[in-house]
């Protein structure tokens, strides 16, 4: 070899120190493409020895498309049609990854037997510049938010089709256009503040304000709004993205225009609300509560001992022991108690909370309803008195129908007593006072003449009471000219002196403020579950809108930064790829948590395509088998149904995995008559219901809170290590179709 390279001509010596130093790969080869001589450039760029390479033909090289396109072209070299080429394709590496390379294939025809002249040049890094560029321009357009960016002069530089969506301009019609062409002319100083912010190299985000579309019409967006800086970091440009708004505003304005209804409705009905901040202590009444407990507006001290001062004294200790429950289970809770008011009056209360915990399982906050059902309880105790009197009737035979009488006269509750034919012998006082009434006008008088609108049904109860029956309804609907009533009665007979019924006894008690009352709680507590749903529908939205996108950008923000690293830097690059790849897998477990949050599927493909892509997601995230069967249900299931029947099979779920012990379930959803069904089962460990619904694992309270709002229920079947099945009931009486739900 040194020999021969003493005899190197210089013109030959320069070839092959240029050969040699050549940054750029370069081979050699004859017409059949087998390679002759190779240089180091090319051996690096492949990773292969020169002997490696000289071993392999020209196809071996890339994989078999890029091949084919390549031996296509040196079949033309060959054959004289041409007398080079070029081209990029890959090239496999050594340890079997792909490169890209600009190929340039040159016919050599000045020696007696012609050769190939084939250069490479690495373009890897040009293309995964190019391949990321791509990416982020194809998120900008799929994006359904406006994305625009613009000089510091506010002049539209590039404009994506989410803007055309919302704003109505073309992107043709708003590039090069003032962006003050959508601000309202009642805001005509915001767009200069904005560009100042953003010039001074600040960040403006989610600034909700209103824009102009094309139209004239208002749109409510929220901004944010980024400087453009080049490598010396000066502002340059801005970018921004905006988002419609508009739903969400109107939602908000009926949710308050709801709220202002329900407060005039729990005014009405003598209900309260509170919401204790149980970290910081302050306790906010609102002033239908203070009222409740007889306190003037602004008259309630804002902490838990001033309520707790305010409680019976005998009641005390049973309150804060509920308290304490709450604050450890967090489970929906309820009791009564009675308090005394400044005017030493006794009042009774019934409460219902919940206690909300913290990321750290610790409670954070209580919200909760008071309602004054004294009312109530003093029909309670009046009724109780008339059966301690009616027990008492045996001692009392000789004098008893004017004792009866006396005793109806001032009993504190709704009596009348009358004969055999239904005529009024005496009634009580607030008898009067509930029907409007006077007694000098009913006594001796027919009880179907004084009330003609009596139903059918009761008449009949009148004769089965006069028969020898007690009845009694804890809640009845009477539906009168002036509007419904809603009634709790008794009817006993009375008897005379040989025995038999002289007449009957009707006690009554008007529970329609009670039935308001409770249709108000009913009420709220299924605004409490909606203002739950839109949190998480709001939530898992922005999660997947927002914090998605942003996280698909930053990903694409660290490639462009990974491809600006030098070579040398390799450690660098590899880390930022690494970064590359978590935000990768930090958005799919965004993406899943916003599906938990918000299932946008249950309203596209039905609670059946719904449960089954859940069940399909769960059992792969957990590695476990999920058996879902469905059977017949109606086509069109209304939402309030399917949502809770939804969250049932989630919560379900997720106990089982955590609690049973097993990685098999079974689910399964179908119809009946009237009613929808959902069973979630496992083998496992099992529990005693009883204990489970008194601690804070497994959320059975709250399953049965949901079911509750829609006149459903809940059953478990479960026994320590013999499996456990949840069953959810709700009532369907729409008429049934015969074709399958959708999914």
């Amino acid at each position: 070899m040194g020999e021969a390279t003493q005899t190197r001509t210089p013109e030959s010596q320069l070839f092959h120190d240029v050969f040699n130093a050549s940054p750029i790969g370069i081979a050699v080869e004859n017409l059949e493409g087998q390679p002759l001589f190779v240089n180091p450039a090319f051996c690096s760029f492949l990773g292969f020895s020169e002997e490696e390479l000289r071993n392999k033909h020209c196809v071996d090289f890339s994989p078999r498309e890029d091949a084919e396109k390549d031996w296509a072209l040196f079949q033309q070299l060959r054959a004289g049609v041409i007398d080079h080429y070029q081209l990029e394709k890959r090239y496999f590496q050594r340890d079997g990854s792909l490169v890209w390379g600009r190929l340039i294939i040159s016919l050599l025809k000045s020696r007696p037997s012609p050769l190939v002249l084939a250069m490479v040049e690495d373009i890897t890094d040009k293309k995964k510049a190019e391949e990321a560029r791509f990416r982020h321009a194809a998120v900008i357009e799929s994006s359904d938010d406006a994305i625009a960016s613009g000089t510091l002069d506010g002049i539209i530089v590039s404009w994506n089709t989410g803007a055309q969506k919302i704003y109505g301009y073309t992107e043709a019609e708003a590039v090069g256009k003032p962006i003050s062409m959508l601000v309202p002319p009642e805001l005509p100083d915001e767009e200069n503040k904005i560009l100042e912010t953003l010039k001074s190299g600040d960040r403006i985000e989610h600034f909700e304000t209103v824009r102009v579309a094309k139209t004239g019409k208002r749109i409510n967006v929220s901004l944010t709004l980024s400087p453009i800086k080049d490598s010396n970091g000066r502002t340059v440009g801005c970018s921004g993205i905006a988002r419609d708004i508009s739903e969400r505003k109107l939602a908000e304005e009926a949710l308050r225009a709801s709220e202002e209804r329900l407060r005039l409705a729990q005014q009405a009905a003598r209900i309260g609300t509170f919401d204790w901040n149980i970290q910081t202590g302050v306790n906010t009444w609102t002033l239908e509560l203070e009222a409740v407990y007889g306190l003037p507006p602004g008259g309630f001290g804002g902490t838990q001992t001033a309520f707790e001062n305010l409680v019976h004294p005998d009641d005390r200790a049973g309150v804060i022991k509920l308290v304490d429950a709450a604050m450890k289970s967090g489970q929906p809770t309820q009791g009564e108690w009675r308090v005394v008011w400044a005017d030493g009056s006794v009042h009774w209360i019934a409460g219902r909370w919940q206690v909300f915990m913290d990321a750290s399982g610790e409670p954070s906050k209580m919200i909760g309803v008071n309602v004054d059902v004294t009312e109530r309880k003093l029909a309670e105790e009046a009724r109780l008195e008339v059966n301690r009197a009616l027990e008492a009737q045996a001692a009392l035979l000789q004098s008893r129908e004017e004792l009866l009488k006396i005793f109806v006269k001032h009993v504190p509750a709704a009596v009348a007593m009358l004969d055999r034919d239904m005529r009024y012998l005496q009634v009580s006082d607030r008898w009067c006072v509930d029907f409007s009434l006077d007694s000098s006008q009913l006594l001796g008088r027919s009880h179907y003449e004084i009330f003609p609108d009596i139903p059918d049904r009761w008449k009949q109860l009148h004769r089965r009471a006069l028969a020898g029956e007690t009845l009694r309804a804890d809640e009845d609907r009477w539906d009168r000219e002036g509007g419904t009533t809603w009634l709790r009665w008794e009817i006993r007979p009375w008897q005379n002196l040989d025995g038999l019924p002289g007449g009957v006894l009707i006690f009554s008690e008007d529970i329609t403020h009670r039935k308001h009352a409770e249709e108000a709680l009913l009420g709220m507590g299924r605004k409490l579950i909606e203002a739950h749903e839109q949190e998480r529908t709001r939530i898992g939205r922005d999660l997947h809108d927002d914090f998605v996108q942003r996280l698909a950008l930053l990903s694409i923000e660290l490639g462009a930064v990974q491809q600006d690293v030098p070579d040398a830097v390799s450690e660098l690059r590899t880390r930022i790829g690494a970064l590359r790849d978590q935000t990768a897998q930090i958005t799919d477990d965004v993406q899943l948590l916003s599906h938990e949050l918000h299932s946008s599927r249950l309203e596209y493909l039905g609670i059946v395509g719904a449960t089954k892509n859940f069940c399909q997601e769960f059992s792969e995230r957990q590695k476990v088998e999920i058996d879902f069967q469905s059977g017949d249900l109606p086509t069109a299931l209304p939402t309030e149904l399917s949502l809770p029947l939804f969250r049932i099979l989630q919560e379900a779920l997720r106990n089982a995995m955590k609690h049973s012990g097993v990685k098999r379930f079974e689910v399964r959803l179908w119809g009946s008559t009237g009613e929808i069904h959902v069973t979630v089962s496992d083998l496992g460990v099992g529990f005693d219901p009883g204990a489970a619904m008194e601690s804070s694992g497994l959320g059975l309270t709250s399953m049965q809170e949901r079911l509750r709002l829609v006149g459903g229920d809940l059953s478990i079947n479960s026994q320590p290590k013999r499996g456990t099945t949840i069953h959810a009931r709700v009532p369907f009486t729409s008429t049934r179709d015969s074709a399958r739900a959708a999914g």
